[in-house]
């Protein structure tokens, strides 16, 4: 099988079978794609065979993508994104031995050692900044109240908050589900302070439209105007934070994960266990909770202080 015809096949597995989002099926298309091309171009051989790609082949793509290949607007990639780029690789050639294809073991593909990665968060005067940044005498500034306070009480990602529509939220239970990466479902809790503030949005909202954050700017409503259409956008809600950072004299950028950082870290530092950030942030292995050590690390010592027979 060529390697072309194998990437075709994934991708369709990866949608109709994995029933993975859009927008994750053309990220897995850019990586593999972006190896397709480079080894076509490598070997001069448009039909290679997907068999054919052995250990010296990944070691000398590993190189390219280290050492020779820099982003037209970004520069020389990063050791995280080098690993996305091999991690893609990693899906395909596992699926591709589900299918029965003699092909190179995905283990064989080793991801470069990292450096602990390290996060942004908004301690609680800075939320407290934030949010009072935050004119509410208006429509707008109800919405962009309401939607700061879901965000930090829920941890959603922007991209769960944006997709959100007035009948999945229950303001009566504090409570609703969200299906998340990889179609991952979970449930997330507001807590009295966004409950409020929705409830002071939706008062002032006379509107058919079903998302739940409307945007108020931009080109007027027509007959035509669907309901997309009147949803505020992923990129709107970046830019919102922004201006609201600068108001509240924050200095470093945040944007809406940051939010769901500081969401975690709050839960961690008031004794939430790890266990069940993980299972509200929709985290499908710990390991990726852990890089909230700022938190963890802290916690460790205070018991360590309490219990250590030597603190006595």
């Amino acid at each position: 099988m060529t390697l072309k015809i194998a990437i075709s096949n994934f991708l369709e597995y990866c949608e109709l079978d994995r029933n993975y989002s859009q927008k994750t099926v053309r990220m897995y298309a850019y990586y593999l794609h972006f190896f397709q091309n480079w080894l076509i171009k490598k070997v001069n051989n448009d039909s290679f065979d997907v068999s054919d790609v052995d250990e010296e082949i990944i070691r000398t793509y590993r190189l390219y993508l280290s050492q020779k290949y820099s982003n037209p607007h970004k520069g020389n990639l990063k050791r995280q994104t080098q690993n996305y780029f091999l991690v893609a690789l990693r899906s395909f050639f596992r699926f591709l031995l589900k299918k029965k294809i003699s092909v190179i073991a995905p283990e064989v593909i080793e991801l470069g050692k990292q450096q602990d990665r390290t996060i942004k968060f908004l301690e609680e005067k800075d939320l407290k900044r934030l949010f009072d940044a935050v004119d509410t005498t208006d429509i707008m500034g109800l919405r962009d109240k309401a939607l700061l306070e879901v965000l930090f009480s829920t941890g959603l990602r922007v991209s769960e908050l944006a997709a959100l529509n007035r009948d999945q939220v229950n303001l009566d239970t504090g409570e609703f589900g969200v299906v998340g990466k990889g179609g991952k479902a979970r449930v997330v809790f507001l807590s009295r302070k966004a409950t409020e503030a929705l409830k002071a949005y939706f008062v002032k909202r006379s509107d058919p439209y079903s998302p739940l954050f409307l945007r108020y700017s931009g080109p007027k409503g027509s007959e035509e105007l669907t309901q997309e259409k009147q949803r505020l956008s992923v990129r709107s809600i970046q830019r919102m934070i922004d201006k609201y950072r600068k108001k509240a004299n924050i200095l470093f950028r945040i944007g809406p994960h940051i939010l769901r950082h500081s969401y975690a870290t709050d839960l961690l530092s008031h004794g939430a266990d790890l266990r069940s950030v993980q299972e509200m942030l929709g985290h499908k292995n710990i390991a990726t909770t852990q890089i909230y050590t700022h938190v963890t690390n802290v916690r460790l010592k205070e018991v360590h202080e309490k219990y250590h027979s030597g603190n006595k």
